[in-house]
This record gives structure tokens, sequence and C-alpha cells, in this order.
């Protein structure tokens, strides 16, 4: 292996291509030298790097915290403050590629998650911090409105709360209904990054099956967030979508050696980079290798596994209510945008 083992052989010899998991500088500018592209954040990564950082950025923590009284725009604020760093990290990456790689993402409030006016507004704040935001939205029935809005006004968006077939091709779907009222309008379409959660899903699925006693073992948990990856990159092939797929929350190097070859975005942590660097790992590509039917079988006892895996598993209207989505969301706010807001 080279010194960075199996990430150099991804980026040289597959159609895959990757982002950092952070907002904190040091690592980011790691992830930068190892090929990172981009860089995925939430609200408890951006509180991290400023908890991190309090020091080199004491001037604008202070002009954040005076200027902002109420919580919920100071919270913004303070997460203006990392997302704007990453970005400038990132600008190069930006440029290179004229647009199309270099992202950072913003993560509007996960407590507006239902309320499309909120989020409108904060797409439009955040995508004026710098050009290569990727405002960060949550794939709700009210996302998705948000996205067709974002879209058509030339705002990049990226897609979480996020983990089944349904959510990312109604995102295809609707980033592709943006796109024709953009080009209507004479608008330069925005990008679109739509996440599949794939280690949150085993997560949840592991937990429905331990509470129902499914004759479901570990390993086939562990196959189930590739069986929904690797069905959804199937379809947004086949439609040719505009959208990309942006895999994330990885919960092993299998996550990103079993879909090797896939055109789509990785986003690592950087304990998971360490790893693949590391460790010998199979140099080869296996986005088409199916998973085996027998466990696809055994998975689908489970009618959660059936809503993210089937195309037509849930509607728009059910996404909020998915298992997994409201300890997400929660997560997301008192993990992390509730600290922001609480930030002294």
């Amino acid at each position: 292996m080279t010194q960075t083992g199996y990430l150099q052989w991804a980026i040289e010899n597959t159609g895959t291509v990757w982002w950092h998991d952070s907002a904190e500088p040091g690592e980011l500018e790691r992830g930068i030298q190892r090929g990172a592209v981009g860089a995925t954040t939430n609200p408890f990564l951006s509180h991290l790097a400023l908890s991190k950082n309090r020091h080199e950025w004491t001037e604008e923590i202070n002009n954040a915290l005076s200027e902002h009284p109420e919580p919920e725009r100071k919270a913004e604020e303070l997460m203006s403050i990392a997302i704007t760093h990453a970005a400038g990290q990132l600008e190069l990456q930006h440029e290179k590629s004229t647009g199309r790689m270099g992202y950072v993402c913003a993560q509007v409030n996960p407590a507006r998650a239902a309320d499309r006016d909120s989020m409108l507004s904060m797409a439009r704040r955040f995508h004026a911090w710098a050009p290569n935001i990727a405002v960060k939205l949550p794939a709700t029935a009210a996302g998705l409105d948000v996205l067709e809005d974002c879209t058509a006004e030339g705002i990049t968006a990226t897609l979480t709360i996020s983990y089944t077939v349904p959510q990312v091709i109604a995102i295809a779907e609707r980033h592709r209904r943006g796109i024709e009222w953009a080009r209507q309008n004479g608008v330069e379409p925005g990008k679109c990054f739509a996440v599949i959660m794939i280690g949150r899903l085993d997560d949840y699925l592991r937990d429905v099956a331990y509470d129902c006693k499914a004759n479901i073992s570990e390993s086939d948990i562990c196959q189930a967030g590739l069986a929904v990856s690797k069905r959804a990159y199937s379809i947004y092939k086949q439609r040719n979508y505009e959208a990309v797929l942006l895999v994330a929350a990885l919960r092993g190097t299998y996550h990103m050696t079993e879909l090797a070859g896939a055109e789509v975005i990785m986003s690592i942590a950087p304990p998971y980079q360490e790893m693949l660097i590391s460790e010998e790992l199979p140099c080869e590509e296996r986005i088409d290798r199916e998973i085996p039917a027998d466990v696809i079988e055994r998975l689908s006892a489970l009618p959660e596994f059936i809503k993210a895996y089937e195309p037509d598993g849930m509607k728009p209207e059910d996404f909020i209510t998915y298992g997994v989505t409201q300890k997400t969301l929660a997560q997301f706010h008192e993990g992390g945008w509730k600290l922001l807001e609480n930030f002294r």
C-alpha cells in the first residue's frame, strides 16, 4: 500500500470520490491532503470546530455573540464561522473543478424539518456565505419542497436525514423539476447531493430485529445499508439523474470497499480515513456484486427494511415518520444546534 493506501487506489482507479466528514480546520487540511474534494458537516461538528478553535476565532465568535442575542440566529452566525473557514479551505477545489466539487455542507436547524418557509429563508442566507456552500436540508416532504425552490434559484443543496431508496428517488425527481424551473427562468440550476446514511440505517434495523426477535444475523444487518445503496445507485444510473449520491455515516471500511467502482461520493470521518489508509483492503471494484438473495429474503421479514429497500416503500409524507428520522433530528438538534444556541 502507498502512504494513502486504499483511499489513493479508489481515487485513481474507480469512479468514487470522497468528502471529509468534519469542520475542524486541522482535520480538514489532512483530509484535503489525502484527496478529499469536499466536506460534510452537521451542527454537532460545527460546534466541535468552534470549541476547538475558540482562541483562533475569538473576534468572530465575540461578534456573533454580541450581535445576535436571539438563540436561533446566534446559532446560525456561530455555525457560519466554522463553515466559511472550511469553505475557504476548499475554495481551490471548487475553482479547479469549475463548481463541480469543493463544497462544504451547512445544515439548517434540525428542529425546522417540517417548516418550509424557515428552511428556505435559512437556505438563502447560508447560500450567501460563500460560493461553495451546499445547504443541508432534511429529506422530508417539506425539505423536498425547499430543494426544488433552491435548485430553481441556483442554490446547491445536500439532502440529509435520508436512509432509503424512496427518499433518494424523491430527491432526484424534485431536483430535476427544480432544474426545469431554473432553465425556464434563465438561472444556472443548483446542484444536489442525495445522502444515504448507510450506517444509521443498519443501526436502526439492528434495533428493530432485536426488538421483534427476528431470525436475522449481524452479517445480514451489515448488508442492509449496502443493499439499499446498491439498489439506489442502479436506479440513479438507469434514470441518468443529475443528483449525485453521497454515502455517509460509515460503520466500517466495508461500507466503502463494497461500493468500490460506483460514481458516488463517500463521506469519511477521520477515524475511518485512518483505517482506509493503514489496513490491507481488497483493491477491486465491487459495486456490481449483488447482495445474496437469501440475505435480502431474511431482511425483508422486517417491514422497516421493505420501506427502505423498495422504490415505492414510502411516500414523501412518510419520510418524517420513518423510525430513525426523528432520532437523528433529535441528535443533531440536542447534540449540536442547541449547543450553538447556548454557546458562551
